[in-house]
Formats: C-alpha cells, sequence, structure tokens
C-alpha cells in the first residue's frame, strides 16, 4: 500500500493538504532531517585543528566557525517554524534540509576561512527551516496518546547523531580530510529529501495572516545582540563596554518586540502561548538543562585532551556514556511521561542532570574513568527524561496550527541553552583558573616571582593547557603543568557547581509543569 494517498485539500484546525499523514514514515523523515544537524553540531570540534592547518585560521577564525553557525541558528529559529506554519511544514522543511546539504558542500570547496565562516552563517539559515519543523510534522501526524513516543524517538535520533560524530569525524580528518565531515552531509540529505518527497504531507495554517516583519526585524536583531554579546564576553570580558552595550541592546530590543507582539494583529509569537504556564516552564528547563549538557560536553573533552592527555577519537569515545544513555533513555522517557504527566518527569530527570555535574566535582588530574562514567550516566538519563517532558509540554500545550512555532521556541531553547553554558561557564572556569594559578604554583614549591616570569599565557589555562612556552628543566615543567591542571579544575569545579544549581531551579520549577491541554482534535478532518 503506498504511504501516501490522493484527498482533495483539507481545512479545519490542522490543516493537511493532499494526503493522510502516515506517523511512522514521516518519524523516519524528520529523524534523518534531525541527524543531519546533530552531526554537524559537534563534528567540527573535531574538524578544527585541521581547518587550522590547512586554511591559516587564528583560534579566533575557528571560534567563529562555530559561532557563526549558532548565532545564525539561534537567531531564525522560532522564524523558520513560522515560515512552516504559514508556507507548509512540509515544504520549508525539504527546503531546509536542501539548502543544509548544499551549504555544507559549500562549506568544503570554500578555499577560504572567511568562506567557511560565511557558509557556516548559511547553515545555519537553513538548520532554522529544518529544525522547529520536525516536531511539528510530528505533532500534526501523531494523535495524542502517541505523540510522546514519536518524540522520544525524535530525540533520541539526535542524541545517536550527537554521540557518534565527534568519533565519525575523527576518523574522517585522520584518513580523508577535514572537508569529507561536511560532505557527509550530502547523502544524508539525498536520502532525506526523497523519503520526505515521497512521503510527508503538507500542513499549515488554514488562514494565511499576514506575516509579522516587523517581529521578524526585532526578534532577529535582540537575540543577536544577546547572543553575540554573550560569545563575545569570553573573550571581550563580562565587564567590556561593547559586551554589556549588547546585552542592554539585546534585552531592550526583545522588550520592544513583546510589547509590539501585543498590538500587533498576526504577531509572529502569540503572547496567548506564553499564557500557558507549563509552555513557559518547558522552554525554560529545556534551556537549563541542555546550558549544562553543552557545558558538560566542551569542558570534559577539555579535561580529557589537555589534561588526561587523550587524542580527540579517544576523549570522545569516553563521553559515550552520556550521549548513548540519553538515546536510550528517550526511547522509553515517552512512557514515563505519559504515565507521571512531563512535570514529575521533568523534575526527575533535572535532579538526574544536577546529581551528574555535582559528582563530577569529585574529578582531579588523572582520576580514575570510574570516577567519571557514572556521572555521564545520570547526566544521560536525566536529559533524555527532559528533553522528551519539555518536548510534550511546549508542544502539547499549544494549538496544533502553532505547531511549527512551538518546535521554534523549544529548538531556540536548546541552542540558546548552548551558548548560555558555553559561554558563561567558559567565563566562569577561565576566571577562577587564572586566579587559581598563582596559588596551585606556590603550594607546588614555585615562588611568586620566578612564577610571574614563566607564565607567558594564562588565558590557556582556562583551557586545561600548560601556560607557559619557556622552555623549562624538567622538575620545574613538572611544577607549572601540574599546577596549570589543578588551576583549571578548580575553575571547572566551579563551572559544575553553577550548573548544578541551575538544574537544581529547573527541578523546582518542574513540578509546576501540566500534561497537554490544547484540547484540539488530532484526527484529519475531510
Amino acid at each position: 500500500m503506498s504511504v501516501r494517498q490522493a484527498a482533495p485539500e483539507l481545512t479545519g484546525e490542522r490543516a493537511v493538504l493532499g494526503a493522510q499523514p502516515n506517523p511512522t514514515w514521516t518519524l523516519v523523515t524528520v529523524a534523518l532531517g534531525i541527524v543531519m544537524v546533530g552531526l554537524d553540531a559537534t563534528v567540527v570540534a573535531i574538524a578544527n585543528p585541521y581547518i587550522a592547518a590547512s586554511l591559516h585560521a587564528s583560534l579566533a577564525d575557528l571560534q567563529w566557525i562555530t559561532n557563526s553557525y549558532l548565532l545564525v541558528l539561534a537567531v531564525l529559529l522560532i522564524v523558520g517554524g513560522r515560515l512552516g506554519d504559514r508556507y507548509g511544514r512540509r515544504r520549508v522543511f525539504l527546503v531546509g534540509v536542501a539548502g543544509f546539504a548544499l551549504s555544507s558542500v559549500g562549506v568544503g570547496v570554500a578555499g577560504s576561512i572567511v568562506g567557511v565562516i560565511v557558509l557556516r552563517g548559511v547553515q545555519g539559515a537553513f538548520g532554522a527551516l529544518l529544525m522547529p519543523n520536525t516536531l511539528a510534522l510530528l505533532r500534526v501526524a501523531y494523535p495524542e496518546d502517541r505523540l510522546n513516543r514519536a518524540i522520544g524517538i525524535w530525540s533520541s535520533s539526535s542524541a545517536v547523531a550527537i554521540a557518534g560524530a565527534p568519533i565519525v569525524g575523527g576518523l574522517l580528518v585522520e584518513h580523508v580530510s577535514w572537508q569529507s565531515v561536511f560532505y557527509l552531509n550530502v547523502p544524508v540529505g539525498i536520502v532525506t529529501c526523497l523519503v520526505g518527497a515521497a512521503v510527508l504531507v503538507e500542513s499549515k495554517e488554514p488562514e494565511r495572516q499576514q506575516f509579522d516583519l516587523v517581529g521578524v526585524g526585532l526578534l532577529g536583531a535582540g537575540l543577536f545582540a544577546l547572543v553575540f554579546g554573550v560569545v563575545q564576553a569570553q573573550s571581550w570580558g563580562w565587564g567590556n563596554p561593547s559586551v554589556l552595550g549588547l546585552l542592554v541592546a539585546g534585552l531592550v530590543l526583545l522588550a520592544v518586540f513583546t510589547l509590539a507582539e501585543l498590538h500587533i494583529a498576526s504577531p509572529l509569537v502569540p503572547p496567548r502561548l506564553f499564557r500557558r504556564r507549563s509552555v513557559t516552564l518547558g522552554v525554560l528547563t529545556v534551556l537549563m538543562s541542555f546550558f549544562a549538557l553543552f557545558a558538560v560536553l566542551f569542558f570534559v573533552s577539555l579535561y580529557l585532551q589537555n589534561v588526561e592527555g587523550l587524542s580527540p577519537v579517544a576523549a570522545a569515545s569516553r563521553t559515550l556514556p552520556l550521549t548513548l544513555v540519553f538515546a536510550s533513555v528517550s526511547l522509553f522517557a515517552a512512557r514515563i511521561t505519559s504515565r507521571f504527566g512531563p512535570g514529575p518527569a521533568t523534575s526527575t530527570g533535572m535532579l538526574f542532570v544536577a546529581g551528574g555535574l555535582f559528582a563530577m566535582s569529585a574529578l582531579e588530574p588523572h582520576s580514575a574513568y570510574l570516577a567519571l562514567w557514572p556521572a555521564l550516566v545520570a547526566l544521560g538519563v536525566g536529559l533524555g527524561l527532559v528533553v522528551v517532558a519539555s518536548a510534550e509540554a511546549i508542544i502539547g500545550n499549544v494549538p496544533v496550527d502553532d505547531s511549527g512555532l512551538a518546535g521554534g521556541l523549544q529548538a531556540t531553547a536548546v541552542q540558546f541553552g548552548g551558548v548560555l553554558g558555553a559561554s558563561v561557564l567558559g567565563s566562569v572556569v577561565a576566571s577562577k583558573a587564572t586566579s587559581a594559578l598563582p596559588g596551585a604554583l606556590a603550594a607546588l614549591g614555585l615562588a611568586p616571582a620566578r612564577a610571574r616570569h614563566l607564565l607567558t599565557n594564562t588565558s590557556v589555562v582556562g583551557q586545561g593547557r600548560v601556560a607557559t612556552s619557556h622552555h623549562l628543566d624538567a622538575r620545574t615543567a613538572a611544577i607549572v603543568r601540574a599546577g596549570s591542571h589543578t588551576a583549571f579544575m578548580s575553575g571547572f569545579h566551579l563551572a559544575l557547581a553553577v550548573g548544578g544549581a541551575v538544574a537544581v531551579v529547573g527541578a523546582v520549577a518542574g513540578l509546576f509543569i501540566r500534561a497537554g491541554q490544547s484540547a484540539e482534535p488530532v484526527a484529519v478532518h475531510f
């Protein structure tokens, strides 16, 4: 039997055009799309050293390879969801997949660091079309009693991609080329487009309302200023006037956006959505959980490579307990959410996240792996519960016609949480490590005057690296190395404490989340 059957144009609360949704094939297609984005979210970290050598890139250039992608993605996710609601979720999703694959080819053939940075931003724009409409397509295809399970598989697909990307990327850059990690998106994109064109059905708002261009401009400018300010704070400093100006400008623009949305007939983000407490809390808790996840992946990778001395592929393999457990738990988290509700599932998940972060505070230089993997397992359990439960809280509490927008809100919370986690906790690690370094060296017997002479680059201590380029005798070199690593661990421990405290707040917020109350019919109306 064909997975698509011709039908007249449908209208009503959930307008589905031309066919009846096939839930299983819809899930397969959106999972493939999520795999593309998941691969690219982490594989670039493995490719960075090879890109630097090939294109003569500076550290700032490498940071912008990641930041340009995250900035554009975070700014445009809500817009991408709204475009899907208005012009068709299938259409916008497939445009996003095709554009993402083509821009991936562009990154590989760019030939200059400026070209790579620009095309990474283009990737982010197409990713913003793709990501929010994956959840929207699931919301349309699945009835309420099966939606949680579909979201669990959707979440698991992302986790598997994130888990596998560093290992696959490491093998490709070592044995093929750094460009090949981006070309990997091409076959995935082709399969996704072919399957999607065959099985996805179109759905959109029953009535096309005027598109809120003013809202797009204000929201985009406000999020850009905030994200750009947070990203640059790590290198410029939080007290830098430019950083403060960007943060204030971002908050002012978002305040103006909120006021404008209250007085526009067809707002980009209807304020009525946030009158539903569970939607607001769902967005906040997913932001808090990815605040922890991105920071942990980033700093644990630095710890394993720069302190423990592991290769990138070996370091990636050590983080598999987190991502594989995350993927596994996501599959049955739907049953837990259905049975107990998204609130208890979210709170329990956030407590696991907090426990994992606090347990990781026991790590020291040269700790046995036994001190790390149980904490990663706890984080994987917690994140698997939170992602599925918060998605249910967000998607399940909005009208079906707003599902693309709700998917955009959820995806924006993921990306913004990651940017905040990496940048805020990065500043915490860097500041604490730098301040702790003199005391760590003194405790190991290196006189302060001698230390000041030797320490040529204390900023790298926040990365777990040694703070000097001088040629030293064996004893002094060992002291500087041990002191640098001890200082890094003090910053790492403080960042873990901050992340754990944020997770505890998220656990409390989860107690006030309720199950979906959208009450719109989910059957297709003929």
